[in-house]
């Protein structure tokens, strides 16, 4: 039985707003569930309806093989990590950690213990009588963890806990909570708009578009072969490049301006006009490569460069698309400079260009 099981779940504001339309997944005992998507897609939404903080509209939550729609929070057996850590100011980390406990009338013995196994498992023995205001801003989300493992709840669930840190320590953040849910093996549902912070955290992501669960899967399988252009277009950094095309009655070539494309394999669609998208790290410069581009700006990053540019051709048959390119190393091209690329076809992605869809190869 899934651990955690959304069942056609809808939440419809007063005003007729619809935030989540019909969501149904099944989580796994374990599993590190990651909702990820632009600001406003429902993501926080959805948390909170499997969390109680937000009333179900229709729809089913399962947790633990419990029916909870019409249980409290309290009552679900869940503990909540969010974005403001929301640790009581006066009190100490030690009582901040035992404030659940002590509420549910837990052994004092039993307190002293959980709370010494979170802290150590956190690295937080030396804090334990300081005060929130006393601790960095990593130090008082790493609290707001133990307070949520001393109670061993049937899962966790984070609403953006790292959003209020900056880069560097969110790097570090991304590892410890990953480790710790590793360790522990306790379900996890985990809201970001990070798309980095998510690919590298979850064993299976939802990608949320305005309530709507647009792709559910791994995710390198997300990142291969995306259900949609939202998909496409939101996972990965930088994001996918998108070319509008003429394809071919017959499905088997395409062209920018007057060049043309072959293709191994017809597409299989009646569309003519679509969308043509491949990676930044997928497109190399070569001098025999068939897409003109003119150089924009560099970014020299260390280890690699990452190139703005657009497409050049004749204004007649393009309007100034816009390219990226992601190179391993240091490259001598310079802003202004016209050059040359090409993508291995192995590469492609090909979109409807009405619904966002993906087209798929005719078997």
């Amino acid at each position: 039985m899934s651990h955690i099981l959304l069942k056609d779940l809808v939440k419809i504001y007063p005003n007729g707003y619809k935030a989540i339309h019909g969501i149904d997944m099944e989580i796994e005992e374990g599993e590190f569930i990651v909702l990820v998507g632009p600001s406003g897609c429902g993501k926080s939404t959805l948390l909170r309806m499997v969390a109680g903080l937000e009333r179900i509209t229709s729809g089913e939550v399962h947790i633990a093989g419990r029916k909870v729609n019409d249980l409290e929070p309290s009552q679900r057996d869940i503990a909540m990590v969010f974005q403001n850590y929301a640790l009581y100011p006066h009190m100490t980390v030690y009582k901040n950690m035992a404030y659940g406990l002590k509420n549910l009338g837990t052994p004092k013995d039993e307190i002293n213990r959980r709370v010494g196994d979170a802290a150590k498992l956190l690295e937080l023995e030396e804090l334990m009588q300081r005060k929130p205001k006393q601790l960095s801003g990593g130090q008082r989300q790493r609290v707001a963890m133990g307070r949520a493992i001393v109670r061993k709840p049937t899962a966790f669930l984070f609403d953006e806990p790292l959003s209020n840190l900056d880069a560097k320590l969110r790097v570090q953040m991304r590892l410890v909570i990953k480790n710790l849910q590793a360790s522990l093996g306790t379900t996890t549902l985990y809201v970001t708009h990070d798309q980095v912070e998510a690919m590298t955290m979850a064993d299976r992501l939802i990608v949320l578009n305005a309530g709507i669960a647009e792709q559910i899967g791994t995710p390198m399988e997300l990142y291969d072969k995306p259900k949609t252009r939202f998909v496409a277009g939101f996972i990965g950094s930088p994001a996918m490049n998108f070319i509008d095309v003429k394809l071919s009655d017959n499905g088997s070539e395409f062209t920018i301006g007057d060049t043309v494309f072959p293709l191994d394999k017809k597409l299989d669609t009646p569309e003519t006009e679509i969308s043509f998208g491949f990676r930044p790290e997928h497109i190399i410069l070569d001098e025999s490569g068939n897409i003109p581009l003119k150089i924009e700006l560099i970014e020299h990053l260390g280890a690699e460069s990452v190139i703005h540019a657009h497409l050049d051709l004749k204004e007649s048959h393009s309007k100034k698309e816009s390219i990226t390119l992601r190179l391993n190393g240091h490259t001598h091209e310079k802003n202004s400079n016209t050059v040359k690329a090409k993508v291995a076809p192995e590469y492609y992605h090909f979109f409807n260009r009405n619904n966002g869809e993906r087209i798929a190869i005719k078997a």
